[in-house]
């Protein structure tokens, strides 16, 4: 067994050890879903950093910077001006609050109807996300082991499952905060080593065999320009609505939630620069990636553009280090996902619905079964992705996040802001939003402007999507101001009033032995820890 082979193992079993050692910090259901709102700022904003940062940045992302250059920053830089907003703006709102689950706040808005909705819609999004993450992992473990795609996934899809089972999100925030250094410190020592092999980021630029500003396959600049635009105003709308909140509910106190905003901001303006040098080298050192890997199909093949540079450049150990962080990206997105969806589920059905008198540990025991069924899930979900022919992992997660995601955002968005809207406002403009989706998707661009590149074609998709949503499906949410009189509900009428006097008013700030208790065993587990991996690395 190869060097690499040990060092990833090896990693597995370290993360399984850290969700153990976290176990017995989720004590009840607000423990294992948002670590009882007792977090400290530095792992909330690792947490929030690595739930936008899974293999898919080494793969579908990495590819488009293999085909298209700087482009794909924008994507990141969005997440950076995303987070950079939730600092000054919602992330004080999310943590006053203080809710277990994300769904909870949208029933606080909107009423029972709107919960139980937005609990059945958010699954299969939230499934699809995970399995697009999985399906990209898969793709790098099986191009290094040698292995087939689809066992490679579904071994993978259970040790994250496994990990996600045993701690819940105390476990996970840990582990994401530990799974970053290492990211990072792979990163940086690969993006040092390919400066170095290419001469410099000016060297690698000049030698870039297409335009690096826009890639090639470009008629209209002005496409390439409103793309970008409208992966700025996405990746606002990610990280800026009740859904997502989940990052900033586990906050001690609206101090700690901005500073872990502000350094997921840090790490989102640094991070792209760091990740994409060597994919943009692998383009000049690697023009064929599919003869390097011939088991892949070849519309697969530009996506191990970041792991042809680490393992036909970098020294032996390297490529097992590279693993391990790619593992560890991809499971703190999808555990994430995983405590999230289960979270909802056993929340905002089971107990609000099923079983309104359920204690505390027999929503535990749901929590743990319902991880398990959604883990299934999402492997089976990444197998279908991997086989779908003519579809890459980088135009998978755009089409799914600004198609279907985006009209989801838009109440959960507004909703902070306007007020007088009746208790049906949201889930009516979801619906309308994916009847707009549903249309922008059957225009036959092609044929209307024959002159258009296939990613002309795909980015004008996403464009339309974005601006469509932006402006029709807001537009609509706000058409429905005008039904708020008309609803003769005064309960839903002073629930709302409800809503906004709590998200306008003053840090509900926890101070006691407990809290402080828990800060300093926050502090000591994860410095041991951290230590302890450091050395292993080293």
């Amino acid at each position: 067994m190869s060097l690499d082979i040990y060092i990833l193992f090896g990693y597995f079993i370290f993360m399984a050890i850290v969700g153990f050692v976290f176990h017995s910090f989720s004590k009840s259901t607000s423990d294992y879903f948002r670590g009882g709102g007792s977090m400290l700022w530095w792992m909330i904003g690792a947490t929030a950093f690595m739930n936008q940062f899974s293999a898919w940045t080494f793969t579908g992302a990495a590819s488009k910077a293999y085909t298209d250059g700087i482009t794909v920053v924008a994507i990141f830089f969005g997440n950076a001006l995303g987070y950079f907003i939730n600092a000054h703006w919602s992330a004080k709102k999310f943590r006053r609050l203080n809710v277990i689950t994300p769904i909870e706040a949208v029933k606080l808005r909107y009423g029972n109807v709107s919960q139980q909705f937005f609990t059945w819609v958010s699954f299969p999004i939230k499934l699809i996300q995970a399995g697009i993450w999985l399906s990209g992992l898969g793709l790098f473990m099986s191009a290094i082991l040698g292995f087939s795609l689809n066992g490679t996934i579904i071994i993978t899809g259970c040790i994250v499952m496994t990990v996600s089972l045993v701690g819940g999100s105390w476990a996970i925030v840990a582990s994401d905060f530990m799974q970053m250094l290492v990211v990072m410190a792979v990163a940086v020592v690969t993006t040092i080593y390919a400066l170095i092999m290419g001469g410099g980021v000016t060297t690698i630029v000049h030698k870039f065999p297409h335009n690096f500003i826009h890639g090639d396959s470009i008629t209209f600049l002005s496409i390439f320009f409103l793309w970008v635009i409208a992966m700025l105003i996405k990746q606002f709308a990610s990280t800026n609505n009740m859904i997502d909140s989940y990052r900033f509910l586990g906050a001690k106190d609206i101090k700690n939630a901005r500073k872990g905003a502000y350094l997921a901001t840090a790490l989102m303006l640094v991070g792209p620069v760091i990740w994409f040098i060597p994919p943009w080298l692998s383009a000049s050192m690697y023009p064929d990636l599919h003869s390097l890997y011939p088991a892949l199909a070849e519309g697969k093949a530009n996506e191990t553009a970041y792991l042809a540079f680490v393992q036909h450049s970098m020294p032996a150990g390297m490529t097992g280090l590279l693993m391990a962080s790619i593992f560890a990206a991809t499971m703190s997105s999808m555990d994430t996902g995983l405590n999230q969806n289960s979270g909802t589920f056993t929340r905002n059905f089971y107990l609000a619905v099923l079983r309104p008198n359920a204690h505390d540990k027999e929503l535990m025991t749901v929590a743990k079964i319902s991880t398990a069924v959604f883990g299934i899930l999402i492997i089976l979900i990444a197998i279908f992705i991997t086989n779908l022919k003519g579809m890459s992992l980088f135009k998978a997660m755009q089409y799914t996040s600004s198609l279907i995601a985006t009209p989801l955002l838009v109440p959960l968005i507004l909703g902070f802001v306007v007020k007088n809207t009746p208790k049906w406002s949201a889930w009516a403009t979801v619906v309308f939003g994916l009847i707009v989706s549903a249309v922008i998707v059957e225009i036959p661009y092609k044929t209307i402007l024959p002159v258009l590149s296939g990613r002309e074609v795909s980015d004008i998709v996403q464009i339309a999507g974005v601006f469509a949503h932006l402006i029709l499906t807001s537009g609509f949410f706000l058409l429905t101001k005008l039904f708020y009189k008309k609803e003769s509900d005064p309960a839903f009428h002073q629930q709302v009033e409800d809503f906004f006097h709590t998200i306008g008013g003053k840090d509900s700030k926890v101070e006691d032995l407990a809290h402080t208790d828990s800060d300093a065993k926050q502090r000591s587990l994860l410095g041991r820890l951290v230590m302890t991996l450091g050395v292993v690395i080293m």
